[in-house]
């Protein structure tokens, strides 16, 4: 199967090449600017997400996708599932929010729990930090899809799955001619 690919792109001239290269690149920029414009909508910095651990189960299981948003107006309530990130962590998380203490002039800090979990969240906050502010929220769980993000569980605990999954699709584009 392989070598009638390859085959197949022996067989193309420069042109059909370029214009087949020109193609992947448009489906990447598409991809691209849809996810810039679900930003812009959602007001969230990451409108979807996956759920990576049985944290928040029954609500929300492994695999599960969220779709989020943020916006500015709306305030934080107890019992809300938000998805915030920490100082010192790059992957966000998806709990509820506990406790909620509001300020006069409209700030509010709060404090969050994953429903499976027996201890609040403070343990995760970055040292010294026992409360989350809305500067932490990354969106708030709008919707989801089950099970979906399991595909993206699949390729990043096995690496080799993603590159020959990725270099499929690569060639697959590369290679078809319609």
């Amino acid at each position: 199967m392989i070598d009638a690919m390859f085959d197949d792109l022996k067989r193309m001239n420069k042109r059909q090449f370029l214009y087949q290269v020109l193609s992947f690149g448009m489906i990447v920029s598409s991809a691209l600017m849809i996810w810039k414009g679900l930003m812009v909508f959602t007001g969230s910095e990451s409108p979807i997400v996956v759920v990576l651990s049985g944290s928040m189960e029954p609500a929300f299981f492994r695999g599960d996708l969220l779709f989020l948003t943020n916006y500015e107006e709306d305030p934080i309530r107890v019992g809300e599932i938000v998805v915030f990130k920490v100082e010192g962590r790059d992957i966000p998380i998806v709990h509820r929010v506990l406790k909620l203490h509001e300020r006069e002039n409209g700030t509010a800090k709060f404090l969050t729990k994953g429903d499976n979990n027996s201890v609040d969240d403070r343990g995760l906050y970055a040292p010294g930090q026992l409360w989350l502010a809305k500067k932490d929220v990354v969106g708030r769980a709008r919707g989801l899809l089950p099970y979906v993000g399991m595909v993206t569980i699949y390729m990043n605990e096995y690496p080799k799955v993603k590159y020959a999954l990725l270099a499929g699709l690569a060639g697959y584009v590369l290679i078809h001619r319609e």
